[in-house]
């Protein structure tokens, strides 16, 4: 049986598996130009003749309302007045949380997982450096934020409407004191097991980053808030949707695994909740899943009755 796809399928007519182009691209600019070459850099065509995925998401960011609705996409709000303007008459008003919060927005793989959760229909925000470079890759189907989880206020803003957080990167932006009231769910991206087996002059380079990461993954397990944490093989910028995994214990520490898949599976997580912290390691390997969903709720059963 192939593997399942890499993203969702967006409309009837399926976009091939997203492929790299240029992994030595960093941030998503403007659609309109730069951005459209930064979205090669996550995306490209099987064939000559197919329509690409880049083409498909540029048409679901920049298609206008006719697509939006094809989509099944909201509509975009009006240039003189929206979310900023309604937010700040009413900057207390409930929200519905349903929104997924990814940290590192920049960074690639930040990126691959706000590419994901759209393709999802996910209502996405996003903490990023660069706010501008950001909106002009994805519009306004992304909530971009800058700012210092340190400070209540934005703090408040920040979670406002969340339900889930999904953090892909060791930014230690668990590290910190951070107000998470509300949030349902905590997605944990950890390449712990691979800094933990690093020796010489590689241990010493990723000693910050094991200070990181093994602080993020305390800080998570000691909220009370349900919990995945996926500890990870080196990340990759390879293709993913090409192999399958390997879930073996201890073997993330020697493994790989593409940065698209690692996406992948962090958007996945979404669906599975666990009572408490699910933490299981990946790498590639010959494991093919078909049914992420049934996967994880597998994955919470057997950690529950161990438990």
């Amino acid at each position: 049986m192939p593997p399942p796809p890499l993203l969702p399928r967006l409309s009837p007519t399926p976009p091939p598996a997203l492929r790299a182009r240029n992994r030595g691209t960093g941030a998503l600019p403007s659609p309109g130009g730069r951005g459209r070459q930064a979205l090669l850099a996550v995306a490209r065509a099987r064939g000559k003749d197919e329509a690409s995925f880049t083409d498909r998401i540029l048409d679901y960011i920049e298609g206008g309302p006719k697509l939006r609705r094809w989509y099944g996409a909201p509509d975009l709000l009006p240039k003189d007045g929206g979310a900023e303007d309604e937010e700040a008459e009413s900057p207390d008003i409930e929200e519905p949380r349903d929104a997924v919060l990814v940290t590192d927005g920049d960074s690639e793989i930040g990126q691959m997982v706000i590419l994901a959760l759209i393709l999802k229909r996910a209502r996405v925000k996003a903490l990023v450096k660069d706010k501008r470079s950001t909106e002009e890759a994805f519009g306004t189907y992304v909530e971009c934020m800058v700012g210092d989880m340190e400070d209540k206020s934005f703090t408040k803003k920040a979670l406002r409407g969340v339900r889930a957080v999904i953090s892909p990167a060791d930014d230690g932006f668990f590290s910190e004191p951070i107000d998470l009231k509300g949030v349902e769910h905590i997605i944990l991206l950890s390449q712990l097991a691979v800094y933990r087996n690093s020796g010489g002059l590689q241990a010493i380079m990723n000693s910050k980053l094991k200070k990181l990461a093994e602080r993020d993954e305390e800080v998570v397990m000691a909220s009370g808030i349900p919990s995945t944490i996926i500890r990870t093989g080196s990340l990759q910028s390879t293709p993913g949707g090409e192999r399958g995994f390997d879930f073996t214990e201890g073997g993330a520490a020697k493994g790989r695994i593409s940065k698209e898949d690692a996406a992948t599976i962090c958007v996945e997580a979404l669906e599975g909740i666990p009572r408490k912290t699910l933490i299981f390691e990946v790498a590639n390997g010959d494991e093919k899943v078909a049914d992420w969903k049934a996967w994880f709720a597998e994955q919470i059963k057997k950690d529950e009755e161990i438990q």
